[in-house]
């Protein structure tokens, strides 16, 4: 077994009153459903070559969510992941972003990300619970903390 180190940025997508369908006066978290893996994740992806971590989170945001017009709240700062995948050991440093919509304007999905990613808008005291994996699910309980700190 090898082991492989990267680092990786996504977004925790909190968003309230712009979404057609959902009630205005409650926020929602974007999570991505993953029905091939029997997951749902959060948006995160590698960042690429001259890019930082911001920038990633973004992009891999828009890419595997589809929403292009998208606004940094607040850093969340950086955590460390293992976990063990097709024979190999994996070491990630993850980075999230709070993020929230200006507008439900969508972006140009690559196919492969809309076939594996459906975003999922879930009311925010049960995002948590919802996500398949336990570091996740903290970075979750962190956005929402920070998200009701600066929302009042």
């Amino acid at each position: 077994m090898g082991t492989r180190q990267y680092q990786a940025a996504g977004g925790v997508v909190i968003q309230q009153g712009v979404i057609p369908g959902l009630d205005e006066t409650r926020p929602y978290l974007l999570l991505l459903d993953r029905p091939n893996r029997n997951e749902v994740r959060l948006p995160k992806g590698h960042i690429d070559p001259g890019e930082n971590v911001e920038e990633t989170a973004l992009r891999e945001t828009e890419e595997e969510a589809g929403f292009a017009d998208l606004a940094v709240l607040a850093d969340l700062g950086s955590s460390r992941v293992e976990f063990d995948y097709k024979g190999n050991h994996y070491i990630r440093d993850e980075h999230y972003f709070l993020m929230t919509l200006r507008s439900p304007r969508q972006g140009q999905r690559p196919a492969n990300d809309v076939e594996q990613f459906h975003p999922l808008w879930v009311e925010l005291d049960e995002a948590a619970s919802r996500l398949t994996f336990a570091a996740e699910q903290q970075v979750v309980q962190k956005a929402v903390e920070q998200y009701r700190a600066l929302m009042g």
